[in-house]
């Protein structure tokens, strides 16, 4: 399967890379527009932000969009998940709009939130064979507001906030799965199982 990282000039590349290597898939870190267009499966980073992010992917945001749209099986990670949203108040300008809603800063008493946060997850099959007590490894200051139904998992840090988003095969999470152990890795292994699944 065609894996594509998103390189928007962001850091964070060689560990969601090592992350998925470790897990059993291989993928290829890129920035043509084409490449990510014709992929199998779009991964976009964490780390950096919105509007720095959204600079690099506007001249093919419309294609992006339409793969994602089309089918194409996508994980956001961190600032990953947020330019799927609409927009966000760190940065004037859209977001890719794939998931309908907005990014906020997030409302507690010491941000950024760094460190390890449980979450509460539904069943989804993203979660196959994680506890329900499992620890995640998060690292933001802005938080994800969704206005349609796509909550799969929550944390709380000062207030409680969307985790983890889904949409069909289209997937988001604000934790780091690269940088949060053998949960993490289980996560990364299960979406690329699903992904393969919808080939």
């Amino acid at each position: 399967m065609k894996i594509a990282i998103v390189d928007y000039g962001v850091g964070n590349l060689h560990s969601i890379s090592k992350g998925l290597e470790r897990a059993g898939a291989e993928a290829r870190i890129s920035s043509s527009p084409d490449e990510i267009a014709e992929a199998e499966c779009i991964i976009f980073p964490g780390v950096g932000a919105f509007g720095a992010a959204m600079d690099v992917l506007r001249p093919a945001a419309g294609a992006i969009r339409s793969a994602i749209e089309g089918g194409t099986p996508t994980l956001g990670i961190c600032l990953g998940m947020q330019v799927l949203f609409e927009k966000s108040e760190e940065s004037p300008g859209d977001g890719l709009s794939v998931f309908k809603g907005t990014v906020r800063r997030l409302n507690a008493p010491r941000v950024p939130h760094m460190g390890w946060n449980n979450v509460s997850h539904t069943d989804d099959d993203v979660f196959n064979g994680i506890s329900g007590d499992a620890q995640f490894y998060f690292a933001n200051s802005f938080v994800c507001d969704p206005t349609e139904k796509v909550t799969i998992c929550e944390t709380v840090y000062g207030e409680r906030f969307p985790a983890a988003v889904r949409k069909g095969v289209m997937f988001g999470t604000q934790f780091h799965p690269e940088k949060s152990g053998e949960p993490g890795l289980r996560l990364l292994a299960n979406f690329i199982r699903i992904s393969e699944e919808c080939r």
